[in-house]
């Protein structure tokens, strides 16, 4: 029995990553104003693929369904990923929610799921900035990069505006974070709605990454946070505003910022290296 012990320990050892437990993540979805269909397999499979998450998926009812009866078991997990934009959780669901984060779990906001619950005031600190879902400066001020940092502009007015979809430079603005590590300082993102004008508390957020909304699109003229963390409680918060489609999600600059998010929000760290096919800043690259 004690040479069997030892044998195992051995093996172990020698291939440290066997036995590791994989980070179980769960993927919320159901309700969006978006083809949540398509990308949420899409979420899924870019996760699992990296060997690191196993995923399970909570799919809310349809728009005018028993939403009483939604309600995710999010201790269960290290992570929860939002691909939601709909109609508001029970008033349970949500105080679970609440809780799950509070007590040091994982949250990731993709793309439309800074829409949702406008009115919840909790989810707001959460993404910290969100648009659309009549939004105003009622619900705290934009947040603008200018002269080399992030600043709020109080101008009253709607939350939540982008122009016509382009591919479009991204700035790295932290290449010390454990997500954006090891990324160039600039990189193009496929075709993709880039957010102009999200509102909310805008407070202890951590910039990521910037991307310019050039006005011949239909943007501001103005830096705009495009990738960002906070913290809510003991919770670990990533929010990206990318990912509007199956088509902007072909980016690897995508994938690899969701991929490395996730298990930042999970764990406070991030193992997985940047991957060589990363976009630089003369063309997009997709998988």
């Amino acid at each position: 029995m004690l040479l069997n012990s030892l044998v195992l320990i051995l093996a172990l050892c020698a291939f440290p990553g066997f036995a590791a437990a994989k980070i179980r993540v769960l993927l919320v979805d159901g309700q969006n104003n978006h083809k949540w269909v398509e990308t949420s397999p899409v979420i899924k499979r870019v996760l699992e693929e990296t060997g690191l998450f196993t995923v399970d998926v909570a799919t809310s009812p349809a728009k005018g369904g028993d939403m009483a009866s939604f309600r995710p078991k999010f201790a269960d997990y290290k992570v929860v990923v939002s691909n939601y934009n709909g109609v508001p959780w029970s008033d349970a669901a949500k105080a679970d929610f609440e809780k799950f984060v509070r007590a040091g779990g994982g949250f990731v906001s993709v793309h439309a799921a800074d829409n949702a619950f406008p009115e919840w005031a909790a989810y707001n600190e959460m993404i910290m900035l969100g648009g659309w879902g009549d939004r105003t400066e009622k619900h705290g001020p934009m947040a603008k990069f200018r002269d080399g940092k992030l600043v709020t502009d109080d101008r009253p007015g709607k939350g939540g505006h982008h122009g016509k979809r382009h591919s479009y430079e991204m700035v790295t603005r932290d290449s010390k974070h454990p997500i954006t590590r090891g990324l160039p300082e600039k990189w193009m993102h496929n075709m993709d709605e880039l957010y102009d004008s999200l509102r909310g508390p805008a407070k202890n957020i951590h910039l990521l990454a910037t991307a310019f909304s050039a006005k011949d699109t239909g943007g501001t003229g103005e830096h705009e946070p495009m990738l960002f963390t906070t913290q809510f409680g003991k919770g670990r918060v990533f929010h990206t505003t990318l990912g509007h489609d199956v088509e902007a999600m072909k980016c690897v600059g995508f994938i690899a910022t969701l991929q490395r998010g996730v298990e930042w929000a999970a764990t406070g760290k991030v193992t997985q290296k940047a991957p060589a096919d990363f976009p630089g800043a003369e063309k997009v690259t997709l998988r």
